[in-house]
């Protein structure tokens, strides 16, 4: 029964490419596909023991039209495997614009898997609300969800539900934008992706590590791209899995004819009267930079000005989705979003005689500069032309010092808008890992009964900063400071108490992120039969459950190694300075180097006079390296999990 059943499965997947013409799906079902022979595809819950759920069928059918118009319809037909699937597949929502689309539910079914029986075919509750707005960063949009509550989930179910999106109106004309994952992230039975556009239409297209063809048929005026595929394997996650250039995941992306100069030329067309200044807003300015001694002060007070002292508020409604609101708006309702506070920020520098630009990005980075499409957008920085090329400034960001690139989109692409409407594409720069550093200082005296008294010092620069800068952000009461004060102390050694701290205003871009705090009474050695068992503060190289898990894996690698993912790229180095009873001397571990293109690291042991010293440092790395060196990786890891020291010895000289 198997074979005649997967037999029949294999019969659809061939029979659906044929099609000439994309399928008219409605609300009475689709007509290529038979739903009772994707339920026949219903699989053994005992041969999936490690799986939450199974997708029988992945199904999308875009039709688009040159000018950006079109629908898209998606139909899924899950199999419920556990009760932790059937809480998730229990509740379905969709969004769409609701001054750009047109959405409908086709269908949403549940159906007993072992009988074929309906349980249910209509939602038990249906809403429709605008998106919730978080208080944190408000984003008002004409954003529509809709959410359903179905009944009868469990497991042993199976849920099949199809819905519609129809653009009625473009943003930018012409532009347009889709992408399908054919793999899932869960075993999939069956997979097909319909794009039809006119014959005589080309979008731009890019297929990923398929290992089948598509089919391709011209009908009627229209073109029908067809992607089929069966019986597709979950892709199990790897350890430092280099995902941006994996030779892995099969999947498809899309776009209209839309160039990058399109896009330039549309958004400075949108903007090109929103940078005027108002006197309150001049007399303002000169207010802001009375104290600067330089162009450069004067633009780094007006950077501090925007980013800090204007609430993030973001009205994304109708064009003001792309569009920025007036500085004069800006400044008499005191809040903006990042195309708003980009927006003033470039009308003051260009008012000082700075050439500045608005940038256009995605905050997260993954801009693929192959697919031009305003959809692929998110956000928007400023630049600003100084010696030596651009600097940019993210004007949401508020503890981002000046001139420093938010960590999510170094490397990516970005578009520069000039006045003129002309576009820069341009890939924003990279911190080098020695940018990224912080240096920990723990200094003092040991006495005879073990208690530590001296200080705790943390210092940080680039991506490593962001942390105490946000930890200090906000005002320090009293009782905050000693809170913090307890708490540092008590990080290092057990017991320790803590005073005269030294900390930063988190907001000041040009203060050093540095805190210090005094330590003393803290446990940092044990008496042990005349010895000290001395605990180090800071922990060590050894990663054996990371080692184990790699040489566990039962199948070959499959996915290269990304380096950035094993450290990071970062510098830190932790130091342990300890002056140790008169006549005490440390038994010292042996130092540890290890080295290899997956980063460096080092531990050093030892002692002068009666200072002991412990200092480890680790450098991260970037780039790809294949999958046949993970051994080497292992190497790597082996070597630094030598440093597996979490105690020393200290005795009495001839002990």
């Amino acid at each position: 029964m198997r074979i005649i059943l997967s037999l029949l499965g294999l019969a659809l997947a061939a029979a659906v490419p044929a099609a000439a013409q994309a399928p008219v799906i409605t609300e009475q079902g689709d007509p290529s596909v038979r739903a009772d022979t994707i339920y026949r595809l219903a699989v053994d819950p005992a041969d999936y023991p490690e799986e939450e759920h199974v997708l029988l069928l992945d199904d999308g059918v875009v039709r688009m039209e040159p000018d950006g118009t079109g629908s898209r319809t998606y139909r899924t037909v899950v199999q419920v495997l556990t009760q932790d699937a059937a809480e998730n597949w229990g509740e379905l929502s969709f969004g769409w614009d609701l001054k750009r689309e047109r959405h409908r539910l086709n269908w949403v079914r549940v159906i007993d898997a072992a009988t074929g029986r309906v349980i249910s075919d209509k939602p038990v509750h249906d809403q429709q609300s605008l998106a919730p707005v978080d208080f944190d960063a408000p984003v008002y949009t004409d954003r529509q969800t809709r959410r359903v509550s179905l009944g009868g989930v469990q497991a042993g179910v199976i849920v099949d539900y199809s819905y519609t999106t129809e653009t009625l109106q473009s943003v930018l004309p012409g532009d347009w934008m889709g992408s399908w994952g054919i793999h899932t992230g869960a075993p999939t039975l069956r997979s097909r992706y319909i794009l039809d556009v006119p014959a005589s239409y080309q979008p731009r297209m890019e297929e990923r590590n398929l290992t089948f063809r598509r089919r391709e048929q011209v009908r009627d005026g229209r073109r029908v791209y067809t992607w089929a595929t069966h019986d597709l394997p979950k892709i199990e996650a790897e350890p430092f899995a280099a995902l941006d250039s994996n030779t892995v995941y099969m999947g498809l992306s899309f776009a209209g004819r839309t160039e990058w100069a399109d896009v330039a030329r549309w958004y400075a067309g949108l903007s090109a009267d929103r940078y005027t200044l108002t006197p309150q807003i001049e007399a303002r300015l000169a207010e802001v930079v009375k104290d600067a001694r330089t162009l450069d002060d004067s633009l780094r007070a007006v950077h501090r000005w925007v980013a800090q002292d204007f609430r993030y508020v973001s009205l994304s409604l109708g064009i003001g989705g792309y569009q920025p609101r007036t500085p004069e708006e800006v400044m008499r309702t005191q809040y903006g979003d990042c195309k708003d506070k980009a927006t003033l920020f470039i009308a003051l520098a260009r008012r000082m005689g700075v050439n500045a630009h608005p940038v256009l990005l995605n905050s997260y980075g993954g801009v693929d500069a192959a697919m031009p499409s305003i959809n692929q957008f998110n956000h928007m920085i400023a630049a600003v032309e100084r010696p030596g090329g651009y600097t940019y400034l993210d004007l949401t960001a508020e503890i981002i010092p000046w001139g420093e690139i938010n960590p999510s989109y170094q490397g990516a692409f970005g578009l520069v808008v000039h006045p003129d409407g002309r576009g820069e594409p341009v890939t924003f720069p990279r911190a080098q890992p020695a940018d990224n550093r912080m240096e920990s200082l723990v200094a003092g005296e040991l006495a005879e009964d073990g208690t530590f008294t001296g200080t705790f010092t943390t210092a940080s620069t680039g991506t490593l900063q962001y942390g105490l800068r946000e930890a200090f952000s906000a005002r320090i009461s009293p009782r905050d400071r000693q809170e913090i004060t307890r708490n540092l102390a008590q990080n290092v050694f057990e017991g320790a108490r803590g005073d005269s701290l030294e900390i930063f205003d988190g907001k000041d871009l040009r203060a050093v992120p540095r805190t210090r705090v005094w330590l003393s009474g803290g446990r940092a050695a044990t008496p042990s039969g005349g010895t000290l068992i001395l605990t180090l503060p800071f922990g060590n190289g050894a990663s054996r459950e990371l080692i184990a898990e790699l040489e566990s894996r039962d199948e070959p690698r499959r996915f290269d190694i990304d380096v950035a993912d094993v450290i990071g790229p970062v510098e830190t180095v932790t130091e342990y300075r300890v002056t140790l009873p008169e006549g005490y001397r440390a038994r010292l571990p042996r130092n540890v180097v290890a080295e290899s293109a997956f980063g460096r690291y080092t531990a050093e042991f030892a002692q002068e006079g009666r200072e002991l010293r412990v200092v480890r440092r680790v450098a991260g790395l970037r780039g790809t390296e294949p999958k046949e060196r993970l051994p080497e990786l292992l190497t790597f890891l082996r070597d630094m999990s030598k440093d597996d020291v979490q105690f020393i010895v200290v005795e009495p000289a001839g002990s």
